[in-house]
């Protein structure tokens, strides 16, 4: 890997879009309208080599103790190439700066985050998530992601 990880800027908002919403197309992620991709534009990290965005992926704060890694995608001409690792673990460096220590995904590259350190979780252990975002979604209740977890660091106390 040549390129960065770096926070996005308004200017990298259409190409965002451009890389979920192809993954969108196949079924593989849902789509991101470009004014939710604006207003969340603080929770996207982009991978940048040579000028280009390669890869894309967002932290979003749900709570006190739990974030959700989400919108992960990888222009598919460079995938395989570790940016999408890249992007994740800067994504958890962030939610420990937060001081979130729970960070889920619901996913349907299981292997992928499972080498990163997450383990599959029962989705109704995530009732912040189903009420904010499951509950308009096309496939709720019948959702076929499956939710993992990752404890960047044990809850004290």
């Amino acid at each position: 890997m040549e390129g960065t990880v770096r926070k996005a800027k308004i200017s990298d908002a259409e190409r965002i879009q451009y890389l979920i919403n192809e993954y969108a197309k196949q079924g593989l992620m849902l789509p991101r309208s470009i004014n939710s991709i604006y207003e969340n534009i603080r929770d996207f990290w982009v991978y940048e080599e040579g000028g280009e965005v390669l890869g894309v992926c967002a932290l979003t704060i749900f709570w006190n103790d739990l974030a959700e890694i989400r919108s992960l995608a990888v222009d598919p001409k460079h995938t395989g190439k570790g940016i999408g690792t890249a992007l994740v673990k800067k994504a958890l460096e962030e939610a420990k700066e937060f001081g979130i220590y729970r960070v889920f995904t619901l996913t349907y590259q299981v292997k992928f985050f499972e080498k990163l350190g997450f383990k599959v979780i029962d989705k109704n252990t995530l009732p912040h998530k189903i009420w904010r975002d499951c509950i308009n979604c096309v496939k709720f209740p019948n959702c076929d992601e499956t939710a993992m977890e990752i404890w960047l660091k044990e809850v004290e106390g």
